[in-house]
């Protein structure tokens, strides 16, 4: 699908739909593409569309430490015309990004701009006085296996989904062939580190056993 003008209601309403079942705009991992469409948005979307609230949060979650996030800080081709219309920034104002106005707007240069810029100069500099430390995220895919080809995914599906710590983030998932007529639950998941054992989840999931066999780890990045 192609998101609209994210100035715009029915812009807002249109990446609702696209992350109703994604993690990130792009891939299994926040990304740069993440961080120009979370400034092209400039503001949290309403209640009314919580999967893109859910993606502003967990996105600005990250702060100065999204200037880390791989990739091109570009948007995938589903935003190109989201992030060129309206108050979006121009290609040639790409390198006037710094720590302080991260997430910031450019649109006002009136007194009131310039002083909100001090306030958030001011407010950055005492937070990196403080040194907070760096909190520390896994990106992680699982590969859930049922009994056999009678097993409910979407049954199993929504039991793992369920499981709820603080510092899991469920994402993504798909169903994969895997023969004789059996899918497995291939489902993405962010945790931080210091929180949430991926053993302890791990065991949650097996913990399913009228449908999961077996859980399995496809992919364990860092970022």
């Amino acid at each position: 699908m192609v998101v609209g003008d994210l100035k715009t209601t029915d812009g807002v309403k249109s990446l609702d739909a696209y992350l109703a079942d994604r993690s990130y705009v792009d891939g299994f991992q926040p990304t740069q593409a993440d961080v120009c469409v979370f400034e092209t948005l400039g503001k949290p979307p309403s209640a009314d569309t919580p999967h893109a609230l859910r993606w502003y949060n967990h996105i600005k979650s990250y702060g100065a430490d999204s200037k880390k996030f791989p990739g091109e800080k570009k948007p995938p081709a589903a935003f190109a015309g989201a992030v060129t219309n309206g108050s979006a920034p121009s290609g040639d104002k790409k390198d006037d990004d710094d720590d302080v106005d991260l997430f910031g707007s450019d649109d006002e240069e009136d007194a009131e701009a310039e002083k909100i810029r001090e306030e958030r100069l001011k407010a950055y500099a005492e937070k990196k006085a403080k040194k907070p430390a760096l909190i520390a995220k896994s990106s992680i895919v699982l590969d859930v296996k049922p009994w056999d080809d009678e097993t409910d995914m979407k049954e199993m599906e929504n039991k793992v989904r369920s499981i709820t710590m603080d510092g899991l983030v469920w994402g993504a998932s798909k169903l994969v062939p895997v023969g004789y007529g059996i899918n497995k639950l291939q489902i993405m998941c962010v945790v931080e580190d210091e929180k949430v054992s991926v053993d302890l989840l791990v065991e949650e999931i097996q913990n399913f056993e009228d449908h999961v066999q077996s859980v399995d780890i496809a992919a364990f990045n860092k970022i």
